[in-house]
């Protein structure tokens, strides 16, 4: 990569980013509206494609690392009662009941598994951080 001089270089990366944006939808997804243009950009690219190289293959891999990192992070949870949120999301990560002893003892999770004991603020708190979703899936 030529390498710019420091005047004028970042002004003119910014008109160009700006000017990229204008055609198409193509940033850090940070909600789920982001997520849903993004997907959509992902399958326009993939229409495109004519062949395993190019600059619009490029795009497409960055766009579909970018919708990867999201769908890591924020995974498509069932419309549930909480304790099969929990449940739904032992199961999706191979774990058990001992391996949330961090978060709360194996008795407390059998219990709420079993709906003899609702989800604490304090336990969904740790269960959206551990499992990298928002906290209302528990509560």
């Amino acid at each position: 990569m030529k390498a710019r001089s420091s005047s004028g270089g970042a002004p003119e990366f910014a008109k160009t980013w700006s000017a990229l944006q204008e055609q198409i939808f193509l940033k850090p997804i940070r909600n789920d509206e982001d997520y849903r243009k993004m997907v959509a950009l992902a399958d326009e690219l993939a229409d495109h494609l004519e062949g395993e190289e190019g600059p619009l293959a490029d795009l497409f891999g960055v766009v579909t690392d970018l919708i990867e990192v999201w769908e890591s992070h924020h995974p498509d949870l069932p419309k549930a009662e909480p304790k099969d949120v929990l449940r739904y999301l032992l199961d999706a990560h191979e774990l058990k009941q001992k391996d949330l002893a961090d978060i709360a003892s194996p008795t407390v999770i059998s219990d709420i598994l079993a709906g003899r004991r609702a989800i604490s603020k304090s336990v969904a708190k740790a269960l959206a951080e551990r499992f990298g979703t928002d906290v209302s899936a528990f509560m």
